[in-house]
């Protein structure tokens, strides 16, 4: 249930967990430029987005696990982080029948990991937040929410509006908990000021600014230059698809919160 981290990863966390194989958003617009479509390992023949496992026992797994691991976290002397998740999305759709999310949560509140980082493109993490405020463990909680747009030219939706993903931000950072918004990967941005302003005032600690060249696992971007998502970004603004725009970017969002850059800031390296 919990594996240990590698590759892009391993600056960020040191085990990573999936409370689901495959994603239900995979066919909406994150799944787009998913690098996880991509691994054959995973997909097994599948095509992304058309299948969910549901490992329906992972809060048991998790407790059964969560020692070995720490202690294995511990002798290498770095933290024992878990991000969650790496390559599903842990509030997707199955997660309203079958729970696993929560099960997982709920044996954290016994067992918890030294820094726990949530990562979710739904507002549905909302249906948690009385749980979310029992762990006892440092706690961010990434929000995707790639841009100000909601829509790319020849894209499908996203699998939650840009709205509704800041009302959730909003309402998570009113309790106290910490939240990053993540524009990961980053879209062209209609209004950039007026966008980071927003995220400042639903009370965003952070912002993670991730392109997809360097983000999606290659140095060039070429798994993501496979897909319909560079083009729909060129569409609106040329040069949003080359490394500079993140830059570009992120000078602004500096005026308004502190900015973390692609793995630095999943890990929660952020510089004003």
């Amino acid at each position: 249930m919990l594996t240990r981290s590698s590759g892009y990863l391993k600056e960020v966390c040191s085990h990573s967990l999936n409370p689901y194989g495959g994603c239900g958003y995979g066919l909406s617009s994150c799944g787009e430029g998913c690098y996880v479509r991509f691994n054959p390992w995973l997909t097994q023949g599948r095509e992304w987005g058309k299948f969910v496992d549901v490992k329906i026992n992972a809060g048991e797994l998790y407790l059964r696990s969560i020692e070995k691991e720490k202690n294995w976290a511990h002798k290498r002397s770095i933290p024992f982080t878990i991000f969650m998740s790496s390559s599903t999305d842990p509030w997707q759709p199955a997660e309203k029948k079958y729970r696993v999310t929560r099960s997982v949560l709920q044996a954290m509140t016994t067992c918890p990991p030294d820094t726990l980082i949530l990562q979710t493109h739904s507002s549905n993490i909302l249906d948690d937040q009385a749980l979310l405020l029992k762990l006892d463990c440092s706690l961010r909680i990434h929000i995707s929410i790639e841009g100000d747009r909601n829509r790319l030219p020849g894209l499908p939706l996203p699998p939650c509006s840009v709205e509704k993903r800041i009302s959730a931000l909003e309402q998570l950072s009113a309790l106290g908990l910490k939240t990053v918004a993540c524009l990961s990967p980053l879209y062209p941005l209609e209004d950039p000021h007026k966008f980071f302003n927003r995220l400042k005032n639903a009370g965003a600690s952070a912002v993670i600014i991730d392109h997809f060249i360097e983000g999606d696992g290659t140095t060039e971007g070429s798994r993501t230059l496979k897909t319909r998502l560079p083009l729909a970004m060129s569409q609106i603004r040329e040069d949003s698809i080359h490394l500079p725009y993140r830059t570009h970017i992120a000078n602004i969002a500096r005026n308004y919160l502190p900015v973390g850059i692609s793995s630095q800031g999943f890990a929660g390296h952020y510089t004003h």
